[in-house]
């Protein structure tokens, strides 16, 4: 199945291509190599996703590009996607997934957890989207604020998972 937009890969890059309404929200998840091991893993495992109060179907055990995942949002929503690049670096670690028809948007969305030099562990959500479907048109600027306030969740979520091994 492919993608329904075009620039895939785009998110890696920090880009949003013409057309596409951009979303950046970064949250400081605490301090220490601790923190980040545990980030990095509950992030690439679904486990944040899953903490966060969605349904993840997938076969995989952890993100890999190729990878087909479908996010659901109670009965009432299933978004399929793909996973579109990875990072497994020393102090980055994360993913993106691209959306396949039948998704209500289209677009790209990455969650990268990285370690500063200061220590400081961070989780970045970076996108890029514009509606698929009628009601996700219709709820236009609505529709933005629900995707930054999951945004914002997930930092929030990945901070509690990660309290017990905070340095700061």
């Amino acid at each position: 199945m492919p993608f329904t937009y075009e620039d895939v890969g785009a998110t890696r890059d920090g880009r949003c291509p013409p057309g596409f309404h951009p979303l950046h929200v970064r949250t400081r998840i605490g301090e220490g190599h601790e923190v980040f091991t545990s980030a990095s893993q509950a992030v690439m495992t679904w486990e944040l996703h899953k903490a966060a109060g969605v349904t993840i179907t997938t076969d995989a055990p952890e993100a890999a590009p190729g990878v087909d995942v479908t996010v659901g949002l109670g009965s009432l929503i299933k978004a399929p996607c793909r996973v579109v690049w990875t990072l497994d670096e020393p102090r980055r670690a994360g993913w993106a997934y691209g959306t396949l028809a039948g998704h209500p948007e289209s677009g790209e969305e990455a969650f990268v957890v990285d370690r500063t030099g200061d220590g400081t562990v961070w989780l970045t959500v970076t996108a890029f989207s514009r509606p698929a479907k009628w009601y996700t048109r219709a709820g236009g600027p609505a529709t933005r604020g629900l995707q930054h306030a999951y945004a914002r969740r997930c930092g929030a979520v990945l901070r509690r998972m990660c309290a017990e091994f905070d340095q700061a």
